[in-house]
């Protein structure tokens, strides 16, 4: 009989956080999650910063609860969040300051200064990364230009994930898939792209080593092990720690003619490829690419998810309407089909006041009937969601010159059932939906790829698909789709996009 072994994921995300302990026994996974807990940026008057220090309080309380539930024993340990943030270190270890979040306004109208130096289509060229202002490489030179004494100060850069190691014991360094999210990475050379950085006026030497996901990168510090009641060494294993590489990886069946959605706030959409794809048409559709395991890269898109979902219901309850997530989806699946539709990509959505006012708005704008009832509106965003799927699906089959024949969907996004028969109609090919704790069971996957009890990502998504149960949702044909896709040509138009 093979011996369990346990490993810990530690998945911090952007809204919440949670540790979930992984039971190996031989073939598939066993979940239990021991700890969830809030996580939000902190405004301190006009910055914002991430929680690192209540992050870790958070983590060292997740790693006890393992502990109790495992007996003490723990074979190791892994960690992803979210990408693009870092901390910087001085020559002692220690934080040189709280680190800011991406959302802070520092980069604010930043791009323009940046392409006087670097234009826009070198910087894709050299990292095969979408310019988006959140990113590393534009945090830095905000730094740069304001004269930043911490930027000065610093002698080592960690990727979020990283810090979370260093504090844990590992040594410095920065996990390949969260590195490909700074755009300070050459993805075709797997090295920092130190001429870029350079032009850019930020010091390479700041970048620490890259490492693979699945590397033993240290041992859990033995007063952080003593507090936490384990016994006996536990390893600090590298894993997908950007949560987007680890949850493609937990993707059964993915394949050559297979794309995929991981589904939550966000709808991260694409297909994994053997090497970057960086040519001007890649640029001009918004896809970009990051790492992936087992030496793949995700060409990939980030699309608006359930935040209108999440928005609307939240702007109900404050109007003293409190309805559950099943009743909400029975309600759309009663209302009439393509009565109003919306972008979810245009500005107007991004953080409204009230999400409901401003799809009522953006219908009327777009001389559409406004939904008025909770159905009707989650009706629209529902089909609005599907059919931004529909275009993505189409513009990543031409860039990859591939035919896709089935979508899957991971992540909270594939419980919706209405959502992805929805999916599987607009886009014309079956959804397989599952698993919901996809970014989890990605990083217990790498852990046991770096343990040696799997050969690698083929064999872990055989395992994962032995661990979780699928729905599949086959498509009903309609041509109400392709008029639906003109509508939003229209809407391009109207709204300014």
């Amino acid at each position: 009989m093979a011996t369990t072994r346990h490993y810990l994921a530690v998945d911090l995300g952007a809204s919440s956080g949670r540790v979930v302990l992984g039971a190996w026994e031989g073939t598939r996974f066993s979940l239990s999650e021991v700890h969830r807990f809030p996580n939000g940026p902190v405004r301190v008057h006009d910055a914002l910063y991430s929680d690192v220090l209540g992050l870790w309080r958070e983590i060292n309380e997740g790693i006890a609860r393992a502990a109790r539930a495992s007996g003490g024993q723990m074979d190791a340990v892994g960690l992803d969040t979210w990408g693009v943030d870092f901390a910087l270190l001085d020559r002692g270890g220690a934080l040189v300051g709280n680190p800011r979040h991406y959302r802070d306004r520092r980069t604010d109208e930043i791009l323009e200064p940046a392409f006087e130096l670097v234009p826009r289509d070198e910087i894709f060229e050299a990292t095969g990364l979408q310019v988006w202002q959140i990113n590393t490489l534009f945090q830095l030179f905000s730094m740069v230009r304001t004269g930043d004494a911490q930027l000065d100060a610093a002698s080592t850069l960690l990727p979020l994930p990283n810090l979370f190691y260093y504090w844990m014991g590992a040594g410095t360094c920065a996990e390949y898939t969260v590195a490909s999210t700074t755009e300070c990475l050459d993805l075709r050379k797997r090295a920092w792209a130190n001429e870029l950085i350079t032009r850019l006026g930020i010091r390479p030497e700041i970048f620490p080593a890259l490492v693979e996901p699945g590397t033993e990168i240290g041992s859990l510090r033995s007063e952080l092990a003593a507090d936490a009641g384990l016994s006996g060494r536990t390893r600090i294993v590298a894993v997908g720690s950007h949560d987007s590489a680890s949850a493609a990886g937990a993707v059964p069946g993915l394949d050559d003619k297979s794309a995929f959605i991981s589904s939550g706030t966000w709808s991260v959409m694409g297909m994994e490829t053997s090497r970057p794809v960086v040519n001007s048409r890649v640029l001009a559709t918004g896809f970009t690419n990051e790492g992936g395991l087992g030496g793949r890269t995700l060409l990939l898109k980030n699309l608006t998810g359930l935040w209108l979902l999440q928005e609307c219901r939240r702007s109900w309850q404050r109007a003293g309407r409190d309805y559950g997530w099943d009743q909400l989806l029975s309600l759309a699946d009663a209302s009439e089909p393509f009565r109003s539709l919306i972008d979810p990509e245009a500005p107007d959505f991004l953080s409204p006041a009230d999400m409901t006012a401003a799809i009522r708005a953006f219908s009327l704008r777009t001389g559409q009937p406004a939904p008025e009832d909770p159905g009707a509106m989650v009706r629209c965003c529902l089909e609005s969601l599907a059919l931004r799927y529909r275009i993505a699906l189409g513009e990543l089959e031409e860039l990859t010159a591939r035919k896709v024949d089935a979508l899957r969907i991971v992540g909270g996004g594939s419980q919706n059932r209405l959502l992805c028969q929805l999916a599987a109609d607009a886009c014309g090919v079956p959804v397989i939906a599952g698993p919901t704790e996809a970014t989890a069971l990605g990083n217990l996957m790498a852990q046991a790829i770096g343990a040696g009890e799997l050969a690698g990502i083929d064999q872990g998504r055989v395992a994962v698909g032995n661990s979780i149960a699928v729905d599949t949702y086959e498509p009903h044909p309609s041509d109400r789709w392709a008029d639906a896709v003109e509508r939003a040509r229209v809407w391009g138009q109207i709204a300014g996009r």
